[in-house]
């Protein structure tokens, strides 16, 4: 039953009947614009549909994408009915009108937690399934004979308490190497698993470990940052391996996450240490164990035909990657110190870099640098 009477926020001698009610303040108005005019009510309204949607009744992740791909869709195609009536619910499509109706101190805000990877924050704590079971940095640190200034692990992004993900099965049947190909393996395939490992420890991290539900997207966003595995890029070193990937991530096209570039690369050489010498191989096998038959039950949802490919062509490459690591087993330690010095690298530049920008700051007096002053000037005739 529509409210009785006229809405009291259209312009005076214009008032239209009312036809919808204020879900917080039952005042009655006539269409979505003189509700957006309801000033901080409506404000408050939008905010708190906005955090309601985002946290959830379980604050699980899927409800978070779920969320945050709705409102995303909404702002690309704004094509909704304005005089949609509104709940006390964000209802399908009405997203769109949400949004629009947060302050723009709100709205960048929000902007900033998606473009920085922050939105998990929403969410339960998580721990991945290698951490305090391996070797860790320390014996990375004693076998480079270079100690660090960082501590020995880093600072994990949850608490001691967390949940901790199960540790993926390794596949009971690896194939031999030379079943897979007719060639010697290159000797630059080594350098393809901090690539793969940056991008699995990074996914895996971003999405909670991820659910059926965010298959699609945790599945682009690992071929998105693995350039071995979603483009077949070729690297000559470790660290050329590691770039590639902390370049995908700083320069935007992939939120960096909870773990930052230089977090990945430091659990990427985590995975490659494995638990000790005794097993060492074990982390790295199931990673790329859990990779391959993360793709293979992706590929079953695609239709698109150039998707599937690039799905199979990606876990033909994990499996690749499965057996030459379980019989390169040597390998990896190397592998696992060309990472932990690549991070020490980096993470010096990124200092260096932050120094030099606070050092221009507090000359320049702030993040721009002044106006150039005119050094000559001609003087009226």
């Amino acid at each position: 039953m529509e409210p009785a009477g006229l809405c009291g926020f259209c312009p005076a001698g214009e008032a239209q009947p009312a036809r919808y009610t204020c879900p917080r303040c039952n005042v009655p108005y006539c269409s979505l614009r003189c509700y957006r005019a309801h000033g901080a009510c409506a404000e408050d309204f939008y905010r708190d549909q906005v955090l309601r949607e985002l946290r959830g009744r379980s604050a699980s992740p899927s409800r978070l994408a779920g969320a945050l791909r709705r409102l995303r869709e909404q702002r690309e195609t704004e094509d909704e009915p304005e005089e949609a009536g509104l709940s006390t619910g964000p209802a399908p499509g009405c997203l769109s009108r949400l949004w629009e109706g947060l302050a723009p101190a709100e709205k960048a805000a929000f902007e900033r937690l998606l473009s920085r990877g922050e939105a998990g924050k929403l969410l339960p704590p998580w721990r991945p399934w290698w951490w305090d079971r391996g070797a860790g940095p320390r014996l990375l640190e004693e076998l480079d004979g270079a100690p660090s200034s960082e501590p020995a692990a880093p600072a994990e992004p949850v608490p001691g308490d967390a949940p901790r993900a199960y540790k993926p099965a390794v596949p009971p049947r690896i194939p031999a190497l030379a079943s897979l190909s007719r060639c010697p393996a290159s000797p630059l395939v080594r350098f393809q698993l901090p690539n793969v490992l940056f991008a699995y420890a990074h996914t895996l991290v971003l999405y909670h470990g991820g659910d059926d539900e965010l298959l699609s997207d945790f599945c682009a966003t690992l071929l998105g940052v693995s350039g071995a595995l979603g483009a077949q890029q070729v690297f000559a070193s470790a660290e050329e391996a590691l770039l590639a990937a902390a370049n995908v991530l700083e320069t935007g096209e992939h939120p960096p996450g909870p773990l930052g570039t230089r977090g990945a690369m430091q659990e990427a050489a985590r995975i490659l240490l494995g638990e000790g010498p005794a097993n060492q191989k074990g982390y790295t096998l199931a990673a790329l164990g859990h990779l391959a038959q993360t793709l293979g039950r992706a590929r079953k949802q695609v239709n698109a035909r150039e998707e599937r490919d690039r799905l199979f062509r990606a876990r033909k490459k994990c499996q690749f990657l499965l057996a030459w690591t379980n019989e390169n087993e040597a390998a990896l330690t190397p592998l696992a110190l060309d990472c932990t010095r690549a991070h020490r690298a980096h993470t010096v530049a990124a200092e260096e870099v932050a120094a030099l920008t606070g050092e221009l700051e507090r000359l320049w007096g702030g993040p721009v640098p002044p106006a150039p002053r005119t050094l000559i000037e001609e003087l009226p005739g």
